[in-house]
């Protein structure tokens, strides 16, 4: 290997690498086009063909960076001597090999997995390895052609690209030592800012290209080996979450269905354990339309109404023309795990919200499929970036025609580092609900971001609570100033009186105190307002989770479906104790009117009585505690076993499981 001085001598050290990419994004390129030819009708109904094409070079770089990082960075310096370089080159040529290899082979693989699964290959491919014998039974038996394909054309196109690998590989030169190390170092940046791709706050990721409603297509930008590779990290982080304790299954379905106090009858699917009918109330001519507005952060104590600061003149105004929550609980301290009790009404696990988790991305139950399923239009419209917290991902596969995010606000008035203004949000939100389509009912979420750090928001809207002007309880009172600017927009409308508006924070600002579970911190303001809601004051304890039952019947929507939350409309909510589950870190609290058990990590359990807002030591309630922890159990058990989504049944079943219970919720406590 000679050391030749020149520009491209040092520089030819990349030869091998160009090769690399340019055949690893020729083989997902021409896969993908044949993905589009084959599943033509699909992708032309979402209008994403160059979309498709251009992020899949896109998420090809971004692959490759993470695969070709290190190799890059170490070439340089191992170059510069000609011991070394005689060591690693054979090593950097398998390796290379073996890189083009997995592109090829997972490309080939994906057709069949398309066939059986409608998806690329996901956790699904990667959970079967585990089953080889009855994997490749079923290959063989069901897809002989392909298999024999893949067996011949991985090999016959190997042959050729390692030769040509060999031929860049001998046209390498010796690095100088002065210019290997800021090679290598140029080479690290260089595949870090590609595998970032972006100058946002978070870098891309699958949830980027989530850009229709149909998963397939919305996978197709990605290459398989991506796909297959994000679906082993999301399994990686499945396994973040722990148990508070050994719970049969069996025992956590019998204590969540002892939580919706329901008469044991009314569930009879197994495959869906909390499946049940529920009824509208009241029964209406037509549906009215929804939708849910989550504030970012908006925590009780800065609402004057729940004993707060008084920077929410515009919210404590409209509580006393609907349905205000004096005594609602988040069940998290992030807004990935808001937006999974509100829009899902899931339960809270410990690991992480299933918004992140890859099994949740299709086939999850949330109140746009629900509601998708009877008809609505569908949207989620958020002010900042919808692949935080892999949002948009979540959402378009999960039964949302329309996502929207800070990217599809032309011209906003104010564009801070989180997003658009609250303001903005709502004037898109506006325009699109009075496009829409008159007659069919609509649902949609949305989600502000100006009530988060570093509390950016437009000049000369409001006075000043404080100075200087970028804190909490300034963005606060824009934040509610910027309710109150909507509602009054709406009140116009002609959507108003069909709508049904749900006000509600997907956590507190800052979760935190001495106490082992600070469930003050926990307390978050909610109201429900509308044309056709009366003013009431609710009282009693909520989750988060008992929302979503609770809008789809005062939108006059019944329906199967599995979510455990408590409808506050029933009849007989006054014999229902009011309960809310908080998780904090790795703690969770579970409440039961004034009752606390506590949940801990590799401890025991401890019971406290909720008094004043304060927690106070109890004595020790066995059954209590291990109800509490059953509880706990369930929603990790129903993610794993895929047990929380739609029910597919036929119409007399609905209708025959309606009857029941409306003939027997009236006195469903009195079953327990």
């Amino acid at each position: 290997m000679s050391n030749d001085s020149s520009i491209s001598a040092q520089l030819s050290w990349l030869r091998p690498f160009l090769y690399t990419i340019a055949i690893s994004i020729s083989i997902t390129e021409l896969a993908r086009l044949g993905y589009l030819i084959w599943l033509g009708d699909r992708v032309a109904a979402t209008g994403g063909i160059g979309f498709i094409l251009v992020q899949g070079l896109r998420f090809d770089l971004i692959a490759l960076a993470y695969l070709l990082a290190i190799p890059m960075a170490l070439t340089p310096f191992l170059n510069s001597s000609l011991h070394l370089a005689k060591f690693w080159a054979p090593v950097l040529r398998v390796y290379l090999t073996g890189v083009i290899s997995l592109f090829l082979f997972m490309e080939v693989a994906t057709p069949p997995f398309i066939s059986e699964y409608d998806i690329r290959p996901n956790y699904l491919f990667v959970e079967y390895l585990k089953y080889p014998k009855e994997v490749f039974s079923m290959l063989f038996v069901g897809y002989k052609l392909e298999l024999l394909a893949g067996l011949v054309i991985v090999p016959l196109l190997l042959w050729p690209i390692s030769r040509g690998l060999r031929l860049q590989m001998n046209q390498v030169r010796g690095n100088r030592l002065m210019y290997a190390l800021p090679l290598s170092f140029l080479a690290v940046l260089l595949s870090a800012a590609t595998a970032r791709s972006t100058l946002d706050h978070r870098p891309v990721n699958a949830s980027t290209v989530a850009f229709s409603s149909d998963t397939l297509v919305n996978t197709l930008p990605l290459s398989s080996l991506y796909s297959a590779a994000n679906a082993i990290y999301e399994m990686g982080h499945e396994d973040s979450g722990f148990p508070y304790g050994e719970v049969d299954e069996a025992l956590a379905t019998a204590a969540i269905r002892t939580d919706m106090f329901l008469p044991v009858d009314v569930f009879f699917d197994s495959s869906i354990p909390t499946a049940r009918y529920q009824s509208a109330r009241p029964t209406l001519e037509k549906p009215k339309n929804l939708v849910i507005i989550i504030e970012e952060s908006l925590g009780a104590e800065f609402v004057g109404s729940l004993g707060g600061l008084p920077l929410t003149p515009n919210l404590d105004e409209l509580s006393k023309e609907g349905i205000w929550f004096e005594n609602l609980y988040a069940t998290g301290t992030r807004s990935a795990r808001g937006l999974e009790a509100i829009v899902t009404g899931f339960p809270p696990t410990t690991s992480q919200s299933v918004l992140k988790l890859g099994r949740a991305q299709k086939d999850f139950f949330t109140i746009g499929a629900f509601l998708k399923q009877q008809g609505f239009d569908t949207s989620f419209i958020y002010g900042g970036e919808a692949h935080f917290d892999n949002m948009r991902r979540f959402f378009a596969g999960n039964g949302f025609d329309t996502v929207i995010d800070k990217h599809n606000f032309e011209n906003p008035s104010f564009l801070g580092s989180w997003g658009v203004a609250d303001e903005d949000v709502f004037d898109y939100a506006h325009e699109y609900f009075n496009s829409l389509q008159p007659g069919k009912p609509f649902a949609s979420v949305l989600f502000t971001t100006t009530n988060h750090t570093p509390w950016e928001f437009p000049d000369n809207k409001i006075e000043l609570y404080e100075e200087p002007k970028a804190t909490v309880n300034n963005a606060v009172k824009y934040a509610d100033y910027a309710i109150g600017q909507f509602v009054r927009k709406a009140r116009k409308s002609d959507y108003w009186d069909d709508t049904v508006f749900l006000i509600v924070s997907d956590h507190n600002s800052r979760v935190y105190g001495s106490e082992i579970v600070p469930i003050k911190r926990f307390h978050i303001p909610g109201l429900i307002l509308g044309g056709s809601i009366k003013p009431q004051r609710w009282g009693r304890v909520a989750s988060q989770i008992d929302l979503l039952p609770t809008m789809l019947s005062l939108i006059g929507v019944g329906g199967m479906h599995p979510a455990p939350g408590i409808d506050l409309t029933r009849p007989d909510i006054d014999t229902i104790p009011g309960r809310a589950v908080m998780q904090f870190r790795d703690t969770q609290a579970y409440r039961l009117d004034d009752d606390v058990a506590v949940l801990r990590r590799d401890k025991p359990g401890a019971m406290y009585k909720y008094l004043d807002g304060q927690l106070i030591a109890t004595d020790s309630d066995g059954p209590f505690l291990e109800h509490a922890k059953a509880v706990a159990a369930w929603p990790s058990i129903a993610y794993r076993k895929q047990l929380y989504r739609l029910p597919s049944l036929e119409l007399e079943r609905l209708d025959v499981v309606a009857a029941n219970e409306n003939g027997k919720e009236s006195s469903a406590q009195d079953s327990q």
